[in-house]
């Protein structure tokens, strides 16, 4: 089990991040992360190896602790890749629920990318990579991301999809692509937050789903156990604002 702390306001703890592999070393801006009065949060645990899924969530200004879950991925018999990438998000942040403190807040989840019905994980190799992004090639395609989030026995979870949409590929480009190295980790065989954004003619909704995390509906999610992302208000700041009330 891995277990890395990100600190929004230390950029000095940073150097430990390059020994754990599959999280990213990434320096944060100062923390705008604040709870509710009325709020119990211990702290936000992120369930997810993605070093990609860690930085869009530094994004909010959130300090947080990464535990990585071990978890069978395979997709069951019958399930729907809406019914499997939600089960995912699920079981990832049920698993670290056992684990965390009782006012932690969990937020798992899981992205997959969807064509003609079909999931495509992650390519076992050159060819499949290949024939994914050979697949892919003039059509669109669907990335959906399901987000939990888990306090105690609480559980809010949210499915968002995008639409992707892929110019025409030619052998040449996929296998210049694969060279990169970037399609080797990434589900569908490319990332749009990098090279791959050269293959992409539009997308239709949130470009944070299709990188691993969907920003809104995250923060959202969180602000629903009591995790402001905004910065708050400062006395100063609310006194200027009735003034202009008043005085127009």
């Amino acid at each position: 089990m891995q277990i890395m702390r990100y600190l929004a306001s230390d950029s000095a703890k940073t150097d430990s991040l390059d020994r754990l592999p599959g999280l990213c070393h990434t320096r944060f801006r100062a923390s705008f992360f604040s709870i509710h009065e009325d709020s119990i949060v211990s702290r936000i645990v992120l369930a997810s190896a993605s070093p990609r899924r860690a930085e869009l969530l530094s994004q909010l200004g959130l300090d947080y602790v990464v535990i990585v879950p071990n978890l069978d991925e395979s997709v069951h018999k019958a399930e729907s890749a809406r019914e499997f990438v939600s089960r995912m998000a699920r079981e990832k942040a049920g698993i670290i629920a056992g684990l965390a403190a009782a006012g932690d807040v969990i937020v798992g989840a899981d992205t997959i990318v969807v064509i003609e019905g079909d999931i495509l994980g992650k390519p076992r190799d050159k060819d499949d990579a290949i024939g994914m992004l050979q697949r892919l090639s003039g059509k669109s395609h669907q990335v959906m991301t399901s987000v939990t989030v888990r306090q105690k026995s609480r559980i809010e979870t949210q499915l968002v999809e995008t639409i992707v949409r892929f110019r025409a590929l030619t052998l040449d480009e996929c296998d210049r692509y694969w060279l990169s190295g970037e399609p080797k980790d990434k589900a569908g065989a490319y990332g749009i937050q990098g090279l791959g954004a050269i293959f992409v003619e539009n997308i239709e909704g949130s470009y944070s789903n299709v990188v691993g995390l969907p920003l809104a509906e995250t923060a959202s999610l969180l602000l629903k156990f009591g995790v402001q992302c905004l910065p708050p208000k400062h006395k100063e700041e609310l006194i200027l604002d009735q003034d202009v009330v008043q005085h127009g």
